[in-house]
């Protein structure tokens, strides 16, 4: 995980108008959304491992993941890229799951938090640079 200084780290705005501008630069809400929490995400790889992620925080209201509207407050953390490094192919020792005929064929990660190369760091950078000059306040 690499830390990405930006000018939007501690703002706070409504969470419809950060999802909304947001989305016009393709991130998405992440999935691990929490009621006090969540992640924007981007990737910046055509394999979906390296990722542009800004963190958020609730002050005020709740989200009920990707809806129209919504009265909460967000306040922005700090932006990161990470990089998610996967095993290739299916899991040979995949076991079938014990309540229904689901069966885990994917690896864990080789690493979750793997080394991030200059090139998307600065990919990163740039783009987060084009989300900054965009921002209405």
């Amino acid at each position: 995980m690499k830390p990405l200084s930006s000018s939007l780290t501690q703002v706070q705005e409504s969470f419809d108008s950060v999802r909304d501008h947001l989305h016009e630069f393709e991130f998405a809400l992440g999935g691990n959304w929490d009621y006090d929490h969540g992640y924007f995400d981007r990737n910046l790889d055509e394999a979906n491992k390296v990722w542009l992620r800004i963190p958020f925080q609730m002050v005020t209201g709740r989200i009920e993941g990707d809806t129209e509207a919504t009265d909460a407050i967000v306040k922005m953390g700090t932006p990161f890229v990470l990089k998610h490094v996967y095993n290739e192919g299916l899991d040979q020792g995949a076991e079938a799951e014990t309540y229904g005929a689901l069966i885990d064929q994917f690896q864990t990660p080789l690493n979750p938090d793997a080394e991030i190369e200059d090139k998307w760091v600065e990919k990163a950078e740039g783009l987060l640079k084009r989300v900054e000059k965009a921002w209405i306040h």
